[in-house]
């Protein structure tokens, strides 16, 4: 069955990126001209999905109008003249049917993926997290799909992890089936031990379900941190049917890092066409400066 339908996770509550987040979402934080919210819907669209299920909650509601239509902002740069701006901004509204759910209680990724099954029905979907924005020519949530439509099996997007890290991760037991495919059959939610760890390789942000993902999440109890661990649902799809890992092209920046967010405007900005030189120029003077 084609994927067509993606899960946005976007109900954290951003605390590393405090205090720039006690009133915006981590999501909507910028990266150059757009919020980060809108590279990871983009990147759904361009992978094929035309439904695409955004779970908030309290003080979120930012997110729902950047995605709706704005009549006074649109009047107003069409009587101005901007007309590229104003084509920019209605298309976000056009990107794909975006439809939104609140998470009630912050219980966890799994409990939040858990409340997309209405949405979901009988069909594999995709999980895009909401921290994660990955910039790529080849969308990592295509790559993923294209790894279930061959192996007819769940995937997780996975990434080899400094060996000093592993233990914030989850820990992935994989063997290698071509290129940067795997078989994964095992998983651990940020090991304690370095006996625990399966390997350096963990999942970083993206993954395809299958729907059988739902019943496992009501049988999951709570896991690191006291909440529903998607990681722990998932270990037992890898451990009873198996599931594949995509060692996905791209880079990944961590929207709730500061570092990470530093990183993607810098970088993001570069490759902006208006932009890149005269930014570049100000990089390499502000570079003699340090």
């Amino acid at each position: 069955m084609k994927v067509t339908k993606a899960v946005i996770p976007a109900a954290g509550l951003g605390t590393r990126v405090l205090p720039a987040t006690k009133s915006m979402p981590k999501e909507m934080l910028p990266i150059v001209d757009k919020p980060a919210i809108q590279y990871i819907v983009e990147e759904a669209v361009n992978s094929g999905i035309t439904d695409i299920l955004i779970i908030t909650n309290r003080g979120k509601g930012i997110i729902e109008d950047h995605f709706d239509r704005s009549p006074e902002l649109e009047e107003r740069l069409l009587a101005s003249g901007k007309n590229d701006v104003y084509e920019q901004v209605v298309s976000i509204s056009k990107l794909a049917n975006i439809y939104f759910i609140r998470q009630k209680e912050t219980k966890g990724l799994g409990h939040a993926v858990n409340c997309a099954r209405s949405f979901v029905g009988n069909e594999p979907f995709a999980v895009l997290y909401g921290d994660d924005v990955i910039i790529g020519e080849d969308p990592a949530c295509a790559q993923l799909i294209r790894a279930y439509e061959k192996y007819g099996k769940s995937v997780v997007g996975i990434k080899a992890v400094p060996e000093t890290d592993i233990f914030k991760y989850s820990s992935l037991k994989v063997d290698k089936l071509e290129d940067n495919i795997y078989s994964c059959t095992d998983m651990i939610e940020k090991p304690k031990t370095p006996e625990a760890v399966l390997s350096l390789y963990s999942i970083l942000g993206r993954c395809v379900l299958t729907p059988d993902i739902f019943d496992i999440l009501d049988n999951t109890p709570p896991g690191s941190g006291g909440e529903i661990q998607l990681t722990d649902a998932m270990k037992t799809l890898a451990q009873t049917v198996g599931m594949t890992g995509v060692d996905y092209t791209g880079k990944r920046y961590d929207m709730g890092d500061k570092f990470g967010i530093l990183q993607a405007t810098v970088e993001i900005a570069l490759k902006n066409p208006a932009l890149a030189e005269p930014f570049k120029a100000y990089l390499k003077d502000l570079v003699k400066t340090l």
